[in-house]
């Protein structure tokens, strides 16, 4: 499922298109996003809706898959800080990545289930996860091989699961606040990727 058009920031038909579904789905809800209502925000028509975007179902994944590549950028953005140092390049991307869940409007939206957001949102963030999962997992994956940490490849893609997770996990339902979480999380991820 990839992103067609790239960042949701850029310019491209596909990438004005989500941006608007994003801001109409904090604004108003999900359940009253309607490829009619973004046509009209966008300026085209609905069949140029439909011939860019697809389903609704289709919208939704691209929304998801552009956010999750705005998460990406700062766990990038983190590991170029610290390109000689392993373990501040983790505790650092887990920084960023709680401290922009806390400010991103759709991922409250979402886990708000407010305005009917659950219907086909929030299961792309849980019980429908598996591609977000994947490409997190990849993008981390290359980050920490450069580091050539101690493990075996089986070892590596268990214990960046185990992180992709669980930071996952305090995303959607944080226990603490993110310096603190990020810490916590830091000691783990230093442990179980050596």
């Amino acid at each position: 499922m990839p992103v067609r058009g790239g960042l949701v920031g850029e310019k491209t038909l596909h990438g004005r298109m989500v941006a608007a579904a994003v801001e109409m789905t904090t604004e108003v809800g999900w359940a009253n996003v309607t490829m009619g209502r973004l046509a009209e925000a966008v300026g085209v028509s609905r069949q140029t809706v439909y011939n860019e975007i697809g389903t609704k179902k289709a919208l939704a994944e691209a929304m998801i898959l552009a956010e999750l590549e705005s998460f990406l950028g700062v766990v990038t953005s983190a590991f170029d800080n610290h390109p000689d140092d392993l373990s501040g390049a983790l505790e650092s991307a887990i920084l960023a990545v709680l401290e922009h869940a806390q400010d991103n409007q759709l991922l409250h939206a979402v886990v708000s289930a407010t305005h009917g957001a659950d219907t086909e949102l929030l299961p792309l963030l849980t019980t429908h996860s598996t591609p977000l999962l994947e490409l997190a997992k990849a993008a981390v994956t290359e980050r920490v091989a450069a580091y050539e940490p101690p493990l075996a490849p089986a070892e590596l893609d268990g214990a960046i699961d185990m992180v992709v997770r669980v930071v996952l996990s305090h995303v959607m339902q944080p226990s603490g606040t993110p310096a603190r979480t990020a810490a916590s999380l830091g000691f783990f991820a230093r442990r179980v990727l050596g």
